[in-house]
């Protein structure tokens, strides 16, 4: 068994694993990877439905932290979020454009600040054209601002748009999850940046 380490996955439906009849979700999959893999891992999911960024903002510190109490592991981070932010309600998106990225680089500064290293998935596409539009150039804004903080970044919306099994889940339940065979999917996607994140975290 590697060094002890502890993950908080933080995030939306997405995170949460919505859809999946398994219940496993993406996260749970690169948990039970990890750990198969020989590392001393806890994970915590922390995903919630209907979440945006600035939900996410305001509950990160203390939910991370409460799962973080001293003691003799590694912390750290898991984010995925954006889908909710571009969403419309009553004709407005539910974050403003501008507004997007200040919460994300508010939750980076946290995570500085409290040394806990971060792992960001980028938003996936969903069944709707407009917002996928949004969706796109949101995960290429996350992207491009993450690198500028050497924090890791994994874009998985240009794969899964273009990926059969991923639009026909989403179109066939709810218009935005998958069920668990496109969980699947994404965790193997997500797993080419999770394994290496991992491995460093654990050494």
């Amino acid at each position: 068994m590697g060094s002890a380490v502890r993950v908080c996955f933080v995030g939306d439906s997405f995170v949460a694993g919505v859809g999946d009849e398994t219940h496993r979700g993406w996260a749970g999959r690169l948990v039970a990877r990890g750990i198969e893999r020989g590392h001393g891992l806890t994970g915590y999911n922390l995903g919630v439905r209907g979440d945006t960024s600035a939900m996410i903002r305001q509950r990160f510190e203390a939910e991370c932290a409460a799962r973080f109490p001293p003691g003799d592991y590694a912390p750290g981070v898991v984010l995925c979020f954006g889908v909710n932010d571009v969403i419309r309600w009553d004709a407005k998106s539910r974050v403003a454009a501008g507004e997007r990225i200040q919460n994300l680089e508010a939750i980076l500064d946290a995570a500085k600040e409290r040394n806990w290293p971060v792992l960001m998935i980028g938003p996936p596409p969903i069944a709707d054209d407009a917002l996928n539009a949004e969706l796109r150039e949101l995960d290429a804004q996350m992207r491009a601002r993450c690198a500028s903080r050497n924090v890791p970044y994994l874009s998985v919306f240009g794969d899964l748009a273009e990926h059969e099994l991923w639009r026909r889940q989403v179109a066939a339940d709810d218009g935005a999850h998958p069920r668990a065979a496109g969980y699947d999917l994404l965790a193997g996607m997500a797993s080419q940046a999770w394994d290496p994140w991992l491995a460093e975290l654990g050494s």
